[in-house]
C-alpha cells in the first residue's frame, strides 16, 4: 500500500438523510490518497464505512474554501450536494465559519454554502443545471437531453439528462422501487451513452410540488438520499412544466427542498447529522484488503 502512515489519523463523520460521509482535514491525515486508501476508510467491514470521502479544506484561489470528494470505490466526484451540506456543516462545527454564506470551490463548480440553526439545516447554492448533452456529457448529436428513449437489458425508459456539475440521468416512470434502481441502476450508469458515466434517478412525480425518487449513485451505488441527484430530478421535472419553481424531493433517507431561480439556478436546502468523530489507527492500513469484496 502506497503511503506512510504514522500513529492516527482524525476524522469526522456525518450523515445527511442516511447518505454518509468521512470528512478528512488535510492536516490531520498522514496517507496518499489512493484508490486502495480510500476504498478502505470507505469498507463498512474493514474500515469506518461511508459513502464517501470529504477531503478539506484545501487551497482554493477563487474560493474560501478548496473541497475534493471521493467515491467509495477510490474515483473523484465532481459535487455531491450532501457531501457539500456535511462540509459546510464541519467548518461551522470547528468554528471556522459561522453563518453568513461561505464559497467551496469543488471540481464541478464552485458553490455558496449558509448554515442555518446552529448546523442543523444548510443551505447549498449549487449553480446552474444544464442540459446540453456536450455539458453532460450524453453521446450523439448536440441537444438538449429530455425525454429520450433507452433500452437496458429488454425494458424500454424514457430519461432525461442534467449536469449539475456532475452527469445525472433522470429516468421517468409511475411506479418506484429500490429493487429497479438496484437492477437497472448500474447497467445505465455504464451505458455507452455516458462517456463518463451517470448518476442514475428513477423519478415519479406526486404533484406540482413534490416529486419521489430512487437513486443509483455513480461510484457509490445505491443510496438513500443524494443532494445532486435530487437537485437534477427536480430541475427536470420544473423543465418539462410538471412542477414548479419550488420542489420537495423525497427519498428513501428523507426529504430535501430544492428551489430554482432565472435560468435554472438550483438552492438546496436539507439537515445533517453529526455521528462521530473519532481516529483511524495505522494499524487498519496493515490488514489485508481485497477491493472485490462488497462495501
Amino acid at each position: 500500500m502506497k503511503g506512510t502512515l504514522k500513529g492516527m489519523m482524525r476524522y469526522l463523520k456525518y450523515h445527511a438523510l442516511g447518505n454518509d460521509y468521512i470528512v478528512l482535514r488535510p492536516e490531520s491525515f498522514q496517507a496518499v490518497l489512493s484508490q486502495e486508501v480510500l476504498r478502505l476508510i470507505c469498507h463498512r467491514n474493514y474500515g469506518i464505512g461511508s459513502d464517501g470521502i470529504l477531503y478539506g479544506p484545501v487551497d482554493s484561489k477563487s474560493c474560501d474554501f478548496g473541497l475534493r470528494i471521493f467515491n467509495p470505490d477510490g474515483s473523484e466526484a465532481e459535487k455531491s450536494g450532501n457531501g457539500l451540506r456535511i462540509f459546510a456543516r464541519s467548518l461551522y462545527d470547528e468554528g471556522l465559519v459561522r453563518e453568513q454564506p461561505f464559497s467551496v470551490e469543488t471540481l464541478g463548480g464552485i458553490v455558496s454554502c449558509k448554515v442555518h440553526n446552529g448546523g442543523g439545516i444548510v443551505a447549498v447554492h449549487m449553480g446552474e443545471v444544464n442540459f446540453n448533452s456536450q455539458s453532460i456529457p450524453v453521446a450523439g448529436p448536440p441537444r438538449e437531453v429530455l425525454n429520450e428513449d433507452i433500452s437496458i437489458s429488454g425494458k424500454v425508459f424514457t430519461f432525461c439528462a442534467a449536469t449539475v456539475g456532475n452527469p445525472h440521468c433522470v429516468v421517468l416512470t409511475d411506479e418506484l422501487s429500490s429493487v429497479d434502481a438496484q437492477r437497472y441502476g448500474p447497467l445505465i450508469e455504464n451505458d455507452h451513452r455516458f462517456p463518463n458515466r451517470t448518476n442514475v434517478q428513477f423519478m415519479r412525480v406526486i404533484d406540482r410540488r413534490n416529486i419521489q425518487i430512487e437513486i443509483w449513485e455513480r461510484g457509490a451505488g445505491y443510496t438513500l438520499a443524494s443532494g445532486s441527484s435530487s437537485t437534477a430530478a427536480a430541475a427536470v421535472a420544473y423543465k418539462l412544466g410538471l412542477c414548479g419553481s419550488e420542489i420537495t424531493v423525497h427519498m428513501p433517507g428523507g426529504d430535501l427542498q430544492i428551489s430554482f431561480g432565472n435560468g435554472f439556478q438550483a438552492t438546496m436546502t436539507g439537515p445533517v447529522t453529526k455521528v462521530c468523530e473519532g481516529v483511524m489507527m495505522s494499524e487498519m492500513f496493515g490488514k489485508t484488503f481485497q477491493s472485490g469484496e462488497g462495501r
